[in-house]
């Protein structure tokens, strides 16, 4: 380093700090090929290691904080895909809402379908409080960036009054984290690593990462995170009288739309058409945004849940479908051919064996008669409310290599009048021993 390190080398590193000894050395090679400084790369690393610690900049100190019982707790999602879960044969894309109370440790755990929204993050930590029984003093979050990226100003700082009433209902103060610096939600930040080390191996142990249903998954993760909860029984149980009571109820943990149903019989809602009962059409219906439902209203009356729906992956592959057929069938066993060239058709069938039949009803024989019989299918599946056993039915008819005939499976599955169950006798009492039996609980009181 003769003639380079103070000359050359120092001059450099202070005009640019960030740059890395191979770099350096890549540069002095460059400016003096008439040097062999191949053997210099472990004297040029130590040479500058120790020349930042005596002359280099400042670096950012990190205060470690004590956490006494009851002061603290925190919230983040984060993307679980990694994990390779998948619901009947088809990957899941989500995420997982993480609760943490950084005294004790204990933690809550669920599954997000949809992104960082207020009614992910208000249902999930309204969910881990009420299981916990009680609320901290403080509730500390990132910058929320990820939950209001695309809404305008109004709508950011909506929701964020939002959030702050929420936390105000439970006596909590809503900090956050500053925007990229990560460390100051380390609490939670290093914990989800463990989840999701605990998560995998449980799956590993399980022995498949597939799931018959959803709930199943979300049943699957509660047991990871009780298991864990359970080995911090004891610092909960120091904590737990530290944390606020719960208020009366729970707050508004959703959003709010208006719709109105289409000649269609559906409304579209964030690219997903939904379908309703056909006397709904033209009506405005109210919907209550949750991240996995829809609650449907008529003015102050519910009227049904519906499943929360999603559009295609990277929003160009037009609209998702929530849609069930018993919606439609009225109007589609009037117009049986409609049934081809449907646009949500694939979605309508509500089992895989009557695509199945579906697909061998139209590779054998025409169009028109394979809408008619698969109508007539769908229609004696509704109206008999036999879609289970028609749907084995279906299958075992396709395991021979035959074709459904329908007449022959309407009577099988159409009950008679004597079909209904059996006669349950009941004894209506007299309207006397009603009055005996208050006399007798007056004279206990």
């Amino acid at each position: 380093m003769a003639g380079l390190w103070d000359e050359e080398i120092v001059p450099l590193i202070e005009a640019t700090p960030g740059l890395r000894p191979i770099a350096v050395l890549e540069e002095m090679q460059y400016r003096h090929p008439d040097r062999d400084l191949s053997s210099a790369r472990r004297t040029l690393e130590r040479r500058m290691r120790l020349w930042r610690a005596e002359h280099g900049p400042d670096r950012e100190v990190i205060f470690r904080q004590s956490h006494p019982p009851g002061r603290e707790g925190m919230s983040d999602f984060f993307d679980a895909r990694a994990l390779g879960v998948t619901i009947a044969g088809v990957p899941l894309a989500h995420r997982i809402y993480h609760f943490t109370l950084v005294h004790s440790g204990w933690e809550h755990a669920e599954v997000v379908l949809g992104g960082e929204s207020y009614t992910a993050l208000a249902g999930g930590l309204q969910n881990a409080l009420w299981l916990l029984g009680g609320a901290p003093r403080e509730h500390r979050t990132d910058s929320l960036s990820a939950a209001f990226a695309n809404l305008d100003r109004d709508a950011r700082e909506d929701l964020r009054t939002r959030y702050d009433a929420l936390c105000a209902d439970y006596g909590m103060e809503a900090t956050r984290n500053n925007r990229g610096i990560a460390h100051e939600n380390g609490s939670i930040e290093s914990r989800h690593g463990h989840l999701k080390t605990r998560l995998e191996q449980a799956l590993l142990l399980r022995g498949s990462h597939d799931f018959d249903e959803l709930d199943g998954w979300r049943h699957f993760v509660a047991q990871v995170v009780a298991r864990h909860n359970a080995r911090h029984r004891d610092r909960l149980r120091v904590e737990r009288p530290h944390l606020q009571p719960l208020p009366a109820r729970r707050s508004c943990d959703y959003d709010e739309a208006r719709v109105r149903v289409t000649s269609s019989g559906g409304f579209v809602f964030r690219k997903v058409f939904y379908t309703v009962h056909s006397r709904l059409i033209g009506y405005e219906l109210k919907l209550r945004i949750f991240d996995d439902r829809l609650e449907l209203f008529l003015g102050g009356t519910p009227l049904e849940t519906l499943p929360r729906g999603r559009p295609p992956a990277g929003g160009r592959g037009g609209h998702g479908y929530v849609v069930s057929y018993h919606h439609v069938i009225h109007s589609l066993r009037a117009k049986p051919q409609a049934f081809a060239n449907l646009t949500y058709r694939d979605a309508l069938f509500p089992r895989t064996e009557y695509r199945r039949c579906w697909d061998a009803l139209t590779a054998a024989g025409p169009l028109r008669q394979a809408c008619r019989i698969m109508v007539g299918l769908l229609w004696l599946a509704h109206d008999q409310t036999c879609e289970a056993e028609l749907a084995a039915a279906l299958s075992a008819i396709l395991a021979r290599g035959e074709l459904p005939v329908l007449e022959e499976l309407r009577s099988r599955f159409t009950r008679t009048e004597g079909d209904g169950g059996p006669d349950v006798p009941v004894c209506i009492p007299s309207a006397g021993s009603y009055d005996d039996l208050i006399q007798g609980q007056g004279a206990a009181a």
